[in-house]
Order: C-alpha cells, then sequence, then structure tokens
C-alpha cells in the first residue's frame, strides 16, 4: 500500500525542485544542507527515507518556504511571506537588497516574466534618474520608514540622498532591464510621485521652489524615455538606447481599472504574487491556486486594455502628452510663486 506521508514528501521535493534555478542541482543542495551523503539525499527527495523535524525546519528556513499549504490542501487559506520595517536605520537598504534578491531570483530562470499592475510608478523607473530617485528615497525613508536622523530635515538637491544605494540602484536596474515585463498603466499613475513632490513643496520640506522645479524636470524625463521604451518595445538605460540583452517591455492602457501596484512573476513553471502593504512592503506567495485566479484577471485586463507599445502609435502619444500635462501644471503652479 502506499504511504500517504511519502507521496506527501515526494511531492514537497518536486514543488521545491521547481522553484529553485534551473542551473541549481536540488540532489547538491540537500546533501550540503542537511551534511548528508548523496545517496541519501536522494532517498529523502524521493520519499523512501523520511525528513525529521529538525531536517524539515532546515530546507523550509533555507529555501522559504512553508509546509502548510500541503497539509490544508482543500482549505481557503492563502499563506504569504514578507518583511516588515524594523525602524532602525538599515531598514532601507535591506529592503533595497530584498528588491535585487528577488529580482535576481526571476532572472535566474530561463522562462521569466514579470506584471505589474500600476498605481504608483514602478520603483525601477524612479531609479532613471538620480535626483528623483534621491528625493523618493528621501521621501520613504523621512515620511514611511520614520528615519529620526531625517525628522528635522528639508530634501535638497546638494544634498546626493542617491549616493549610499548608487551601485545596489544600478544593480537593481541591470536586473530588472533583462526580465520581461507588462505593466498595466492609466492616467493616475503617475499622480503619487506627483502628489508626494507637491506635498513636500507645500510643506517646505523642499529646500527651494529651484528643486521643486528640478524634481518635475526629472519625472518629465522619465516620461521621455517610459515613451522611448513603449515605441521599441524594449527597456533600456536613461538616455541610451536598447542593448543586446535589453528584454521585452509591453505597456498597456486601461482607462477603467485603478492600479494597486500587484506584482506577479513567471518563473519556469511557477508563479509568484506580491501584494503591496505598509506603502513600501510587498508579501509574496507562491500558493498555486491564488497566483492562477490572480494571472487570469491580468490576463483578463490586458484584453481589455490598449496595447500602446510597438504599435498604437496615436494611443501611445496622447497617453505619454496627458502625463507631461499633468507634470506641466504643477511646475507652473510653483513658477508662478516665484
Amino acid at each position: 500500500m502506499t504511504n500517504p506521508i511519502t507521496n506527501l514528501q515526494a511531492r514537497f521535493f518536486q514543488e521545491l525542485k521547481s522553484s529553485i534555478p534551473p542551473y541549481a542541482s536540488l540532489v547538491d543542495e540537500i546533501a550540503e544542507l542537511l551534511q548528508v551523503s548523496m545517496d541519501s539525499a536522494y532517498r529523502r527527495i524521493r520519499g523512501e527515507k523520511l525528513l525529521d523535524f529538525d531536517e524539515l525546519k532546515i530546507i523550509c528556513q533555507r529555501f522559504n518556504i512553508s509546509v502548510d499549504r500541503f497539509f490544508s490542501a482543500t482549505s481557503n487559506a492563502i499563506l504569504f511571506h514578507g518583511s516588515l520595517n524594523t525602524y532602525d536605520e538599515n531598514a532601507f537598504g535591506r529592503w533595497m537588497e530584498d528588491v535585487l534578491a528577488q529580482l535576481n531570483l526571476v532572472n535566474s530562470f530561463s522562462h521569466k516574466h514579470v506584471y505589474f499592475l500600476v498605481k504608483d510608478m514602478p520603483p525601477f523607473h524612479h531609479y532613471y534618474h538620480p535626483l528623483l530617485a534621491g528625493f523618493k528615497f528621501f521621501f520613504w525613508k523621512k515620511s514611511i520608514l520614520y528615519y529620526e536622523n531625517l525628522k528635522n530635515e528639508k530634501f535638497s538637491a546638494s544634498k546626493n540622498y542617491f549616493a549610499p544605494y548608487q551601485d545596489l540602484t544600478q544593480k537593481i536596474l541591470r536586473v530588472y532591464n533583462k526580465v520581461p515585463t507588462s505593466e498595466i498603466w492609466n492616467e493616475e499613475g503617475l499622480n503619487t510621485t506627483l502628489r508626494q513632490i507637491e506635498v513636500y513643496h507645500e510643506m517646505g520640506l523642499i529646500d527651494t521652489s529651484d528643486t521643486t522645479l528640478q524634481l518635475y524636470q526629472c519625472v518629465l524625463e522619465v516620461i521621455d524615455h517610459l515613451e522611448k521604451m513603449a515605441e521599441t518595445g524594449r527597456k533600456s538605460m536613461l538616455g541610451h538606447p536598447p542593448s543586446e540583452e535589453s528584454a521585452e517591455y509591453r505597456l498597456y492602457l486601461n482607462e477603467i481599472v485603478l492600479g494597486d501596484n500587484t506584482f506577479m512573476a513567471e518563473i519556469g513553471e511557477n508563479k509568484i504574487t506580491y501584494l503591496n502593504h505598509s506603502v513600501l512592503y510587498f508579501v509574496g506567495s507562491t500558493d498555486q491556486r491564488f497566483n492562477e485566479g490572480m494571472f487570469k484577471n491580468l490576463e483578463n485586463l490586458m484584453k481589455k486594455s490598449t496595447l500602446i507599445s510597438g504599435t498604437g502609435e496615436k494611443e501611445r502619444k496622447q497617453f505619454f502628452n496627458k502625463l507631461r500635462k499633468k507634470v506641466q501644471a504643477k511646475a507652473a503652479l510653483v513658477q508662478s510663486e516665484v
């Protein structure tokens, strides 16, 4: 008679195998992790030797997975993993490193694709311009992560808030530009960033009106760059044409549904969905049923949207011109104060 526990363990390893990069050897990983022979690792993977609780804990911690879903296949529970703000001086750096780690994981698979249901312009696009990236870093650290050392500080173009994270940012952009991406936008996609600049200006948290105008100019330059990527249908760095490594870039316009910053990644035969929480953070789930439902929803949204990358020149120009007018209107208000 088939042992259901043995079958469960074999299925556990099968799903684990599908979630690690194709170049990685599961048996090598398990043998090294549990400090057992290759043969002993094989027997555990095939379900011939049962894992003990300590071994199961070690594996789950190493691969950041939960066994709960294997024991509750018929329940409505959906399992997520993620991080929370630790309210210390290294919180933002760790957040950046986690973003890079997740992108590296996605990029490690031969079949990969990222989908973004845009509420706020994806963080990667802010990184194209050092001054705009510096402002977003300052805003996130001061108003979201509550860095005490920024409590009484104003944003200034003369202070390079971008510098401490420049290397990390460039690494993130290089990996991001290698991953094929589909983004679902509407005209509201710039509102959050524009509102952050506007509120900081009104509160006197930006040192001069000239700095505020520089930030709006940065947003305009990023819009120009996004339009070029949409026109070519490929990613690139600001001010540069696509390279041989540049991935596909699909931009959809949906004028009905407001985005919520849902981020989904296809990795091999599996999917991961990341949901936004606490403004800056995400929780992720590899739950198969949940991901299939989320993917079907994204597919339906894309079918009801207009593809404006690589095609739809008229709609593309109209969309980006509307974005520019939003920024220009904000800048004009600041100029009228000078």
